[in-house]
């Protein structure tokens, strides 16, 4: 199996280091570079192609944010994770809207840091629910906006999964169809609700109500 290629950035050099060392003690994970600003993970990005960029919040010439959301305009390929100290739901619901696919903060454990890289690197989503749910909350659809209007019943049960994170595989295994159903069901969805990728989805749906993550 490949490695994940991953590009730390973090503007503080204590940090980054310290991230690089944890994430090579892995042997499923190799870091392929290091940046030191948002402008330099941008460029990064650009020139190593890494799978998966583990970015920090606050950094300078461009946030975490900023960064992230030129990154997956120009490469919607390419996994990112917001590392931070943070725990404000405004800044989970920016990173929610850049188009990152995890956020996490800064006091998990090593062994958390790498487990949260495999699993965004097979596809799932990393957000805290309990975050996602406040911030979401103040954003229900209209009356008239229903899910069924738009999605079959199956699609539905899909998007549901999607939204806790599981991956296709996973999907198949517990409606107990094969994976290529479920990407036929996903494209689908995504085709409807007319967005690029799975993330776009869930955000998507939990704006307007229709599904929670738990």
């Amino acid at each position: 199996m490949d490695k994940i290629k991953v590009l730390v950035a973090d503007d503080h050099l204590l940090v980054r280091e310290g991230i690089c060392k944890l994430l090579e003690l892995d042997d499923k994970i190799t870091v392929i570079g290091e940046a030191i600003d948002g402008e330099d993970a941008v460029n990064k990005a650009r020139k190593l192609q890494p799978n998966l960029i583990l970015m920090d919040l606050n950094m300078p010439k461009l946030s975490g944010i900023q960064a992230a959301e030129q990154i997956k305009t120009i490469y919607p390929e390419i996994k990112v994770i917001i590392l931070t100290i943070h725990d404000d739901e405004e800044y989970v619901f920016e990173v929610l809207k850049a188009g990152a696919e995890g956020y996490l903060q800064k006091d998990v454990s090593a062994e958390e840091l790498r487990s949260a890289l495999q699993m965004v690197s097979n596809g799932e989503t990393l957000f805290p629910a309990s975050v996602i749910n406040r911030v979401m909350g103040r954003e229900r659809s209209k009356p008239e906006d229903t899910i069924e209007d738009i999605l079959t019943d199956r699609e539905i049960e899909v998007l549901e999964m999607m939204a806790k994170g599981n991956n296709n595989r996973t999907i198949g295994e517990k409606l107990f169809i094969s994976e290529k159903t479920v990407k036929n069901h996903v494209s689908s969805i995504l085709k409807k609700l007319e967005v690029n990728d799975r993330t776009q989805a869930v955000i998507y749906a939990i704006k307007k109500g229709w599904v929670k993550v738990k």
